[in-house]
């Protein structure tokens, strides 16, 4: 039985929620070489300008930077390389469908720990513009508003 306990979040892309408006998210692998496992697992990455692209009816993350272990000895990678994610060929043809019908990119949502395995949440994400992006804001601080006169009662 897999529990809550189970997953280790490494990082969030909270970026991406501001930046787009995510419409389906789809939970892959990702093929790591051991150093890099080592290393995401001491949080040691960053995916700023990453986003994944799909080739050849194989979906591959680009400018996810995971930096080299620190005790690695001889499998140090370049830490900017193009990485393989692992989805079904189901899922792989349902994404791009929705990408060749709008525009929109995949983003990585989330990187996380699941099992043991490295997990990497991305998302069908289509760009907003400045005022989506403030009326997200405004509807955010709406909410926190309103909590907060519910709290004093």
């Amino acid at each position: 039985m897999k529990t809550d306990k189970d997953i280790v979040q490494i990082a969030e892309n909270r970026r991406a929620r501001h930046n787009y408006e995510i419409e389906d998210t789809f939970e892959c692998g990702m093929v790591l070489l051991g150093s890099e496992v080592k290393s995401v697992r001491a949080h040691h990455l960053s995916f700023a300008d990453a986003y994944a692209l799909i080739k050849n009816s194989e979906v591959f993350m680009i400018g996810l930077r995971i930096e080299k272990y620190k005790l690695s000895t001889h499998d140090n990678v370049e830490p900017d390389r193009t990485r393989k994610l692992l989805l079904h060929r189901k899922e792989i043809s349902r994404i791009e469908r929705i990408l060749h019908n709008k525009k929109a990119t995949l983003v990585p949502l989330k990187i996380y720990i699941k099992t043991g395995r490295v997990k990497v949440l991305i998302g069908i994400g289509i760009g907003k513009n400045k005022q989506d992006k403030r009326d997200t804001i405004k509807d955010r601080e709406g909410k926190i508003e309103i909590a907060r006169v519910l709290k004093r009662g």
